[in-house]
C-alpha cells in the first residue's frame, strides 16, 4: 500500500506537471504582412514586375506584399537592407541583373550577391531596347554609330543606375562598335526615360516594360533590341545583332530574394507560389505583352544561374575597365 508521503510527493509533481509552462504552438508562416524591398523607385521595370507579381502572390499567400521602394547605389542600398534583415519569411527583394554587374564593377560591397541571400525564384528575363528621342537624327543602329564616331563621347546615354544593365548594356554596345558614348546615370528607370523623351538624353538601353509604351506612343524612337532574336510583340524593331553587331546580346532578370538562413520550407512555398503566379494567364499575358518571358527554375537552379550571370557580366565589367567605389 502507498505510504502517505509517496501519495502526497506524487500529487506535488503532477501539479507541477500541470503549472508548467506548455511549448508555444508554431504561428504557421505567413502570419502577417511581408515586405518586397525594391531596390529602385517606383515606375521602373524592376518595380513593375515586382508589383504585378506581389499582387497576385499576396491572394495566394493570404498576407499583403507590401513594396518597400529603396534605391540608392546601383541597387545596392535595397539589397543591404535585405541582407540585414531578420530571415524569418517577413523581408524579401528583388535582386537584378545589376547586382550579378555589381559583384565585379563595385570594390567593396557591403553584401555578397550569392553569399548573403537564399535565391527564391526567377521571376522574369526580357531584352532592352535601345532608344532615342523621337526627334533624333539617327534612324537607325548605323546611324547612331556613325554619329558616335563622328564625335567621340558628344552623344550621352542615360541608366538606370551605375551598374545596371542599362548601363553594361550601352557599355558592351560602345566596345562592340567601338564608340566612345558619356555616361549619365540616374535613380531609376522612369526618370530617365523621362529625360530621353524630352531630349535631354541621346539614347538610353531600358527595357521592354519601360519603354515600349512609350516606343508605341511616338514619344520616343527604337532602333535596335538587345535580343537574339526579334520580339512577337515588336516584329518590327531588328535585333542589335541583325542591325549592325552580330555577336551583341543582353538579357536583363529579376528574381525574389530572402535573407540568408531562411528557412527551406518558406523558400520552397515562395518558389512554388511565384511559378504558380508566373504560370497563371493574367501575370504571363500581361508581362508577354511588355516582351517579358518567365522560367520556373527552383532555387538551386536560380542560384546557379545568379552564379553564371556574375562570371558572365564579370567579364563585360573588366572588358569596359569600369570601377565604383
Amino acid at each position: 500500500m502507498m505510504r502517505r508521503r509517496d501519495f502526497v510527493a506524487g500529487l506535488a509533481g503532477a501539479g507541477a506537471l500541470a503549472s508548467a509552462p506548455r511549448p508555444a504552438r508554431a504561428t504557421a508562416w505567413p502570419a502577417r504582412p511581408i515586405s518586397v524591398v525594391v531596390p529602385y523607385p517606383p515606375g521602373g521595370s524592376t518595380d513593375i514586375t515586382a508589383r504585378m507579381v506581389g499582387e497576385r502572390l499576396s491572394a495566394i499567400l493570404g498576407q499583403r506584399l507590401v513594396m518597400d521602394n529603396r534605391p540608392g547605389a546601383g541597387g545596392n542600398l535595397g539589397l543591404e537592407v535585405v541582407a540585414r534583415a531578420a530571415p524569418d519569411g517577413y523581408t524579401l527583394g528583388v535582386a537584378t541583373t545589376a547586382h550579378a554587374i555589381n559583384m565585379t564593377l563595385f570594390r567593396k560591397l557591403n553584401y555578397d550577391t550569392l553569399r548573403s541571400f537564399e535565391p527564391v525564384a526567377l521571376l522574369t528575363e526580357n531584352p532592352l531596347v535601345l532608344v532615342v528621342p523621337a526627334a533624333a537624327a539617327s534612324r537607325s543602329v548605323h546611324d547612331l554609330i556613325a554619329a558616335a564616331k563622328a564625335k567621340p563621347g558628344a552623344l550621352n546615354y542615360a541608366s538606370s543606375g551605375l551598374g545596371q544593365s542599362t548601363h553594361l548594356a550601352a557599355e558592351l554596345f560602345a566596345s562592340m562598335a567601338g564608340i566612345k558614348l558619356t555616361h549619365v546615370p540616374y535613380r531609376g528607370s522612369a526618370p530617365a526615360i523621362t529625360d530621353v523623351m524630352a531630349g535631354q538624353v541621346d539614347l538610353m538601353f531600358d527595357t521592354t516594360q519601360s519603354v515600349l509604351p512609350h516606343v508605341e506612343g511616338g514619344r520616343v524612337r527604337a532602333l535596335g533590341i538587345t535580343s537574339a532574336e526579334r520580339l512577337p510583340i515588336a516584329r518590327d524593331i531588328p535585333t542589335i545583332r541583325e542591325a549592325a553587331l552580330p555577336d551583341y546580346v543582353a538579357i536583363a532578370w529579376n528574381g525574389l530574394v530572402a535573407p540568408k538562413g531562411t528557412s527551406p520550407d518558406i523558400v520552397r512555398r515562395l518558389n512554388a507560389e511565384a511559378v504558380r503566379a508566373l504560370q497563371e494567364p493574367s501575370i504571363a499575358d500581361k508581362f508577354a505583352a511588355l516582351g517579358a518571358t518567365s522560367r520556373p527554375l527552383a532555387p538551386e537552379a536560380f542560384g546557379a544561374f545568379m552564379a553564371d550571370e556574375i562570371a558572365k557580366w564579370g567579364a563585360v565589367v573588366k572588358q569596359s575597365g569600369a570601377t565604383l567605389d
